[in-house]
């Protein structure tokens, strides 16, 4: 169950000197618009409690982002900006080490823009322009992760075929984005709630790296092993906002 977003009128004044250094207006309004969408729910956040949360105006509010689907597209266009930049930092397709941490690297960005996979549903009824750009980061990220299960992965030795590499790599994307959804309806209450950000990833992580092991050759998994570890997976860029 979602929290139930506060009344502008609620929300306790930030003191002067709790204010962080100036920013763009523009930058500040997407920067919490996201934490606020996050926290409850983009359904549950009215731009009022937007420009309230900011203290700003919601003329000044609505000059930058005319409506709130324009903000959820400017937040779309912020995550698709992080995968691109995610998945040319794993390096190479036959990067077994860059693969296998690609994997919580992609968990913390579904962790970031976690309101996206909760809401997504919701969100594709009301923003028809998202249906493309949602599709695209999909393939995206199919794409990738096909061309490192084909590199990395065979059976007894002998590369998986297309029919095979296929199945893989869907069954990786899937896990990927809709794992936030299983933990959420294990524990509604909780499972998003920032403090227990590191273990829900992990736990995906995990059962992400499960699917991929058995296709592993024995120097890979000797090589990889160390990554298995709490410390590597905390290192693995799985660090998470609030």
């Amino acid at each position: 169950m979602s929290h139930a977003a506060p009344a502008a009128h609620d929300r306790p004044a930030t003191s002067p000197s709790a204010r962080k250094p100036p920013r763009r207006t523009a930058e500040r309004i997407l920067d919490h618009t996201l934490e606020l969408f996050n926290r409850y729910g983009e359904p549950n956040v009215s731009t009022t409690l937007i420009s309230a949360e900011l203290n700003i105006s919601p003329g000044n509010l609505y000059y930058h982002y005319p409506a709130k689907e324009a903000l959820v597209n400017a937040l779309v266009e912020r995550y698709e900006q992080a995968l691109h930049e995610a998945l040319g930092a794993a390096g190479p397709a036959d990067d077994a080490v860059g693969a296998w941490l690609l994997v919580p690297q992609l968990f913390r960005l579904c962790w970031d823009y976690r309101f996206l996979f909760r809401d997504l549903n919701d969100l594709l009824t009301r923003n028809r322009q998202l249906e493309t750009r949602c599709q695209a980061a999909l393939t995206q990220q199919t794409t990738a992760v096909r061309q490192r299960v084909v590199r990395l992965c065979a059976i007894d030795g002998t590369a998986l075929n297309d029919e095979e590499a296929d199945a893989l790599a869907t069954s990786i994307v899937v896990l990927l984005n809709y794992w936030l959804s299983f933990e959420y309806v294990r524990d509604p209450r909780r499972a998003l709630e920032p403090e227990n950000a590191e273990a829900a990833m992990r736990r995906g992580a995990r059962q992400v790296q499960a699917l991929i092991w058995p296709y592993l050759s024995a120097d890979l998994r000797q090589r990889l092993r160390p990554t298995l570890s709490e410390d590597e997976l905390k290192r693995g860029n799985l660090a998470v906002r609030g």
